[in-house]
């Protein structure tokens, strides 16, 4: 035991000791580039968590140090029955419908210790769970189930479904109904699982701790009885954690599931979210006519926008995209020359604009993370053979719609020139003697994407080619046919929808 306590821990330390390099890593980074960008860039603000002022274990370093004796000190107290976590460190966070997420934070070696049995219980009962539920688990994933149902709901012309989410999932649950689950169910579970599951949730009244690792075990098991039921009565679904979406060509049926639901909600203690969850709606066509009052065109799931035609980012996530993009290029283009006084440090000059080169170059690692258009190019083309996909667009390996992407090529396009004219006004503003005879500013639309994509900067052609979303979405389509989801998801799949 004390060897396997030891391991985890170390290997939480590690993680939480590297994302901090990491972030530290950034900031230096970030400065040196506001440097290279304006006169008077700001001193870098190193943010430490405000846990790690309230006891040294949840720093990282300090653990790493004491390993040895933590780990001594908590195995035992397990295997003597005598374990408690310490009390953790809530923590309010933003949801991304609006209100705030209390997120429990335990201190390293208790986070260790509910990631150790949130394993083990998982390892020994992922089987007793349905096939249809995709949250927390290491053999489902957020794109199995956005693939399953875009499978099942393209293949016909209309169909109903049902959406629906509950409200405050984690912190709602009832602890009676959670261990009936148990005993009823024939889950397999040791005396010690019980007392660690025991031991992290006892201090709640009501509710499960988010934000450790056993309670995602003890979320699907909650949601076990649910799952069967739909089951039993042949009726399709996906439940990705408290988010279900259900379908069926029979409205019989697709009713059946709402009293499920219903008396689900009842049952655990969870209430239904009327504000998120959109009841039951035929998925049809616009362009057809309906008997139903209730119908639309599309369904939006965990990032992605499902019809009944193909597969696309959905709109929410898209002003997110957008969003990002504009402030890069303002960022770069526009807020430097824009203050008094003047702060910036590179004024173009001879047909080159290392703002507009740096700006195009960070919507291409945002996009496409580490990779680079002749790399893009050649995974295309079959000369390179693999690829590791990390900008945003991994996010969404699954998307079927050509047209988005086609749309939000011209977005960008048009966004760059608009943003390069306002960048024009805002230089002759400055000094009425400034050089607009020259590129970028002596361009049409045609002739700014022909030039960037030959033009050759510090020796290299290819830095100020505009990046592509068409582009990136054909080789994520090739990466999906050639290695599969997994191969080339973002990892980090499940914390960007959470958000």
């Amino acid at each position: 035991m004390e060897k396997i306590i030891l391991r985890d821990i170390l290997k939480e330390a590690k993680e939480k000791a590297e994302s901090f390099h990491l972030y530290h890593n950034y900031l230096e980074l970030s400065y040196q580039r506001n440097k290279r960008r304006i006169t008077d860039a700001p001193d870098k603000n190193i943010y430490i968590p405000e846990e790690w002022g309230l006891d040294h274990k949840y720093n990282p370093f300090y653990v790493i140090k004491r390993k040895k004796q933590i780990a001594k000190s908590i195995s035992k107290s397990i295997l003597s029955h005598t374990y408690k976590p310490n009390s953790p460190y809530i923590k309010s966070v933003r949801k991304k419908g609006g209100g705030k997420r209390s997120i429990s934070v335990y201190q390293i070696p208790d986070a260790a210790v509910s990631d150790r049995f949130y394993h083990n219980l998982l390892a020994k009962n992922k089987h007793r769970f349905s096939s249809l539920s995709y949250a927390y688990r290491n053999d489902r994933n957020i794109h199995f189930a956005i693939q399953d149902i875009a499978h099942e709901l393209t293949n016909v012309s209309r169909i109903f479904v049902a959406e629906f989410d509950f409200s405050d999932f984690f912190g709602s649950i009832n602890h009676e109904f959670l261990f009936k689950q148990f005993e009823e169910n024939e889950f397999l579970i040791s005396e010690l699982d019980i007392y660690i599951i025991h031991a992290f949730i006892d201090d709640f009244q009501v509710g499960i701790p988010q934000g450790t690792s056993i309670s995602l075990f003890l979320a699907n098991l909650v949601c076990w009885k649910l799952d069967r039921c739909l089951e039993n009565e042949g009726i399709r679904f996906a439940r990705y954690a408290d988010d279900t979406i259900i379908w069926s060509k029979d409205y019989t049926k697709i009713s059946r599931a709402f009293d499920i639901i219903s008396d689900f909600s009842k049952e655990a203690g969870i209430k239904i979210n009327k504000k998120k969850s959109a009841g039951i709606n035929l998925l049809q066509s616009k362009d057809l006519k309906s008997e139903f009052q209730n119908t639309k065109e599309y369904i939006e799931f965990l990032g992605y926008r499902i019809s009944y035609e193909n597969i696309g980012i959905k709109d929410n996530s898209i002003k997110k995209i957008k969003k990002q993009i504009s402030y890069l290029l303002y960022r770069n283009l526009i807020q430097p020359i824009k203050s008094e006084p003047f702060k910036a440090v590179n004024i173009p000059s001879n047909g080159l604009d290392r703002d507009l080169v740096t700006a195009i170059m960070q919507v291409r690692r945002y996009l496409y993370g580490n990779m680079t258009e002749d790399l893009l190019r050649r995974y295309i083309n079959g000369t390179y053979k693999k690829l590791s996909f990390k900008g945003i667009m991994s996010f969404y390996p699954l998307i079927t719609d050509e047209n988005q992407m086609k749309y939000l090529d011209q977005w960008l396009i048009s966004t760059m020139i608009n943003v390069l004219r306002k960048r024009k006004k805002l230089l002759m503003q400055h000094n009425p003697n400034f050089n607009t005879n020259q590129f970028p500013f002596n361009c049409n639309k045609d002739l700014f994407i022909e030039k960037c994509k030959n033009q050759t900067v510090w020796g290299k052609k290819g830095l100020m080619q505009i990046p592509s979303f068409l582009r990136i979405y054909k080789a994520l389509k090739l990466g999906l046919a050639r290695e599969g989801i997994e191969k080339i998801m973002n990892p980090n799949s499940s914390a960007y929808y959470d958000i």
